[in-house]
């Protein structure tokens, strides 16, 4: 998928599980938007490892690679001239991230709707309301059980937030607001996420059937994976086995 307008190019980029994604540069700043996956990204200002709902914009000619998680990683990335944004004043660092929270949970609004057909006025009033409404940049700083947490519900996407609370030792009721408010997603939409991240690699690189992708990662069935993955995604199974073709080459 891309767009192009006068000033501003919109793309979605796919990589492969695993992939080593060399060090690159931009001509023009870019809004990169976290959809699903993981990536450890490597930067000037350091290395940070994502797997939640984020941004990064990256000022133009700021270096920058990452290393994609074994579910691979999707984003979108707008690429602008920054005459486009018009008055709006960008961030100062080469590269700055909002990961998580409400920030998150913008990048993560904004990613779907560039997913779908926008006009371009529609595109510069989102990117605008976007970098206008979280600045400065920012980064929660988790808690305690966030980590320990990540990995009950990777490996069990079914868990409940009753459940992740007791092995926290927390109210399941404070729980699932302050999960929410480090992640920029409940704990619903996390597993759900991370359900239609592991069926999506599946679907671009094996030829598994989807019934069988759909219960080997925590589907019911195979209407419950369709109907996740617009929720998700707001795309098909099918549609994102269709985009195998055109995942980076690397």
């Amino acid at each position: 998928m891309q767009q192009r307008f006068s000033g501003v190019t919109v793309t979605r980029i796919i990589d492969p599980s695993d992939a080593e994604v060399p060090e690159h540069a931009h001509e023009w700043p870019v809004l990169s938007l976290f959809v699903m996956g993981a990536y450890l990204n490597r930067t000037d200002a350091g290395e940070r490892f994502i797997s939640v709902p984020s941004a990064v914009l990256y000022r133009a000619g700021a270096a920058h690679r990452n290393t994609v998680g074994p579910e691979g990683f999707e984003q979108i990335e707008i690429e602008f001239d920054p005459r486009w944004l018009g008055q709006v004043r960008l961030p100062d660092a080469p590269v700055v991230s909002w990961v998580g929270g409400s920030a998150g949970a913008s990048a993560r609004a904004l990613a779907l709707q560039c997913g779908g057909d926008m006009s371009e006025q529609a595109l510069l009033d989102a990117v605008r309301q976007f970098v206008q409404r979280n600045a400065p940049p920012t980064h929660n700083p988790g808690a305690s059980w966030q980590d320990p947490t990540s990995r009950r519900l990777r490996d069990d996407t079914s868990l409940t937030v009753a459940e992740l609370a007791k092995a926290a030792d927390r109210h399941p009721s404070w729980f699932g607001t302050a999960y929410r408010m480090i992640i920029g997603e409940g704990v619903r939409g996390t597993a759900a996420r991370l359900r239609v991240e592991r069926a999506s690699r599946l679907l671009r690189e094996t030829d598994t059937n989807f019934c069988r992708i759909a219960l080997a990662v925590g589907f019911c069935d195979q209407s419950h994976m369709n109907r996740t993955f617009q929720r998700v995604l707001g795309r098909s199974p099918s549609t994102v086995r269709s985009e195998r073709t055109n995942m980076r080459r690397l």
